[in-house]
């Protein structure tokens, strides 16, 4: 099977994605993390009325500069009343303006003196918060796809909404194939075993996205189990996806398991690292087949993966983040695939440089810990110091609000 592009991979991908998810209504504080199923809109202006910016003293602008008498006081929360010709008004950060008073003096401004409070002149509308001036009525504050942050949920409470409708977390099977893998805790290791990572590594970028994970664990390198728990996977969940298994080794059986209780859509992407990446159904539930190589699986993972669960999960897709930096290293030898490379980023603005890990083994899972991106190197393309580079935060590659 020829390898296929990933702008063409992920049209197969994404275009399998039809189901509309199911919504429920939670409470505002219930919200955080999920994906808002629905247009929420202001239905009062914040803040509802003019109020200082400062503690104060409101004032006519034309009684100033002047000494003025205090005629009242206005702590936020109170209602005030109207100012009382050539006086001023003792005020509170917050607190409502009031009618007449077109002016806030600065409380480190003013003098008191026997007669009064020397105030000196001041613009119409300094330090006023106007009505309206954060939302207006009417104004969408989250839309349908939105994945609530923590500064969303303060939005909507602003302007009073208790609960909101969200689509229902998407529930994710996973499973790790391999004799050698152990997982930790489970004791020292024997000769020819290392620690599962991506089990761990898989489960958390999942649960990252707001979704629920059903963790079936590691299974050998043996076809009737693998084929036995991708039966189970796909009565338990909406989603597989597996890590390891999906090569050409005599050992790799999940793709072979994947072919007799389903179909293969796709196998092999022509990108580095993560070539061997299946994509199908079984049992008509989709699965996802990533490389065992723990940067592997991260990278497809987050390239793959995410947008497709992103949008069975009813998010947006706007795509990852990226930006041009200049290379701090060369590539002389071009590849025939697109490679994703982990770099550390240095400098700022112009002078900001990608310098590449030395090691980019895709089972040298410490790089993606010190890298802060990698930088996207087209197929057939040679990098030399100075080049242009696009890059994508590593941060942008976890985002649940980004494919």
């Amino acid at each position: 099977m020829a390898l296929t592009a990933l702008s063409e991979a992920m049209a197969t991908v994404l275009g399998s994605c039809t189901i509309t998810p199911e919504s429920e209504v939670v409470p505002l504080d219930q919200a955080l993390g999920r994906f808002c199923a629905q247009s929420v809109t202001a239905g009062l202006a914040v803040p509802p009325a003019d109020n200082s910016a400062m503690d104060g003293y409101a004032v006519c602008s034309r009684d100033v500069p002047a000494v003025l008498s205090v005629s009242q006081r206005i702590p936020a929360g109170s209602v005030p009343l109207p100012l009382e010709p050539g006086t001023a008004a003792r005020i509170f950060t917050g607190a409502e303006m009031p009618e007449g008073a077109d002016a806030v003096v600065l409380q480190e401004t003013a003098e008191e003196t026997e007669q009064g409070i020397r105030l000196p002149a001041v613009q119409v509308g300094q330090h006023i918060r106007r009505r309206g001036n954060d939302i207006q009525p009417e104004d969408q504050l989250v839309g349908p796809g939105q994945y609530l942050r923590p500064q969303d949920i303060g939005l909507l409470a602003s302007v009073g909404v208790d609960c909101v409708a969200v689509f229902r977390p998407l529930t994710v099977a996973i499973m790790t194939t391999g004799d050698e893998l152990r997982d930790p805790g489970s004791g020292d290791l024997q000769p020819g075993q290392i620690f599962n990572s991506n089990r761990f590594s898989l489960g958390a970028q999942i649960r990252a996205l707001g979704m629920t994970v059903v963790d079936l664990g590691n299974v050998p390198d043996d076809p009737a189990q693998i084929g036995s728990m991708l039966e189970r996977a796909a009565t338990v969940a909406e989603c597989i996806v597996t890590a390891g298994g999906v090569s050409v080794g005599e050992e790799d059986h999940v793709r072979s398991q994947i072919e007799a209780r389903g179909d293969l859509a796709l196998w092999k992407l022509a990108i580095k690292p993560g070539k061997p990446v299946a994509f199908g159904t079984v049992k008509e539930t989709p699965i996802f087949g990533l490389p065992g190589n723990p940067v592997s699986a991260w990278i497809t993972f987050s390239l793959v993966a995410k947008p497709w669960l992103l949008k069975r999960q009813g998010g947006s897709l706007p795509p990852a983040f990226r930006f041009p930096v200049r290379a701090a290293f060369t590539l002389a030898r071009a590849g025939s695939r697109e490679e994703f490379l982990r770099v550390s980023l240095t400098g700022q603005g112009e002078t900001m440089r990608a310098n590449a890990l030395t090691n980019q083994s895709s089972g040298v899972l410490s790089g993606l810990s010190e890298a802060d991106a990698v930088a996207v190197i087209p197929a057939g393309t040679t990098v030399a110091s100075g080049d242009y580079l696009e890059v994508i935060p590593l941060s942008a590659l976890l985002d649940a609000g980004v494919a």
